[in-house]
């Protein structure tokens, strides 16, 4: 991690890297790369799994872990942090995107 001097009060301030994310399921913070981006799309307002960057909306990421994806499924997470349902399909297509990794 960067470290900064303040000048006013000579302290350390550590500034976090600018690709980390926090996962929902867990809530830990990790690399952009190392988590699953799920993204609800403005027109329609599906929740999709956004494996480029081209897809722009409200985002969300998970850990490739079954704990983080049950996790957010179970409490309900994902559709409070998107605000619109989640289809209910989107579990299933998580799961074999673990698979496929």
């Amino acid at each position: 991690m960067n470290e900064r001097k303040c000048i006013g009060c000579g302290g350390v301030n550590v500034i976090k890297s600018l690709h980390q994310r926090k996962c929902i399921g867990c809530g830990q913070l990790k690399d952009r790369q190392g988590l699953i981006r799920i993204t609800r799309r403005n027109p329609n307002g599906d929740a999709v799994i956004n494996r480029d960057t081209k897809t722009f909306g409200r985002s969300v990421y998970l850990c490739y872990n079954n704990q983080c994806i049950e996790a957010a499924f179970k409490k309900n997470r994902l559709a409070k942090a998107l605000r619109t349902s989640v289809p209910d399909d989107l579990k299933g297509q998580l799961l074999n995107e673990l698979r496929t990794d």
